[in-house]
């Protein structure tokens, strides 16, 4: 990890909190939110929310190309980090037994599930077109971006 990685991180944290400060509306938030780290984040081809209703995850605002309009709890990486409520790293998504291929062209992902005080309220999804995109110094940001979020709506 370099100081650069650090600060960049740190700057985006900080953009974050400033841009969601003032604004509880969970739609407006993860808009501002995925426009943010879709335009600061380099590498990036998808990033977005999904919000469990019912038995499923349904496509919330986002960047990139179209998505999967429903993914259900416990499929592909976006369903079993929910379900478990740990975050996911996949370095190559050729390898996860179950990888829902909504973008052909994504080669790694990372997945933090949204839980406020004990309840699922969707995950935030990150997808790249390159091998290993994402490193642990990269999940801790985007968990601590989760954090913002959830701290941000009502």
């Amino acid at each position: 990890m370099t100081s650069t990685e650090r600060f960049s991180w740190d700057r985006l944290i900080q953009q974050a909190e400033s841009l969601l400060e003032g604004c509880s509306n969970p739609v407006s938030n993860a808009a501002n939110l995925s426009a943010l780290l879709y335009q600061e984040l380099s590498g990036i081809s998808w990033v977005g929310f999904y919000f469990k209703h019912g038995e499923t995850l349904l496509v919330g605002p986002f960047q990139g190309k179209p998505a999967c309009v429903s993914i259900a709890l416990g499929q592909g990486v976006c369903g079993r980090a929910a379900v478990s409520r740990k975050t996911l790293r996949v370095a190559d998504v050729d390898t996860f037994d179950g990888h829902i291929a909504c973008d052909p062209e994504a080669r790694s992902e990372l997945v933090v599930p949204l839980v406020r005080e004990g309840e699922l309220l969707g995950v935030l999804d990150v997808d790249s077109t390159l091998l290993n995109r994402f490193s642990r110094h990269d999940e801790a940001g985007f968990n601590a971006v989760a954090q913002i979020y959830l701290s941000s709506i009502v």
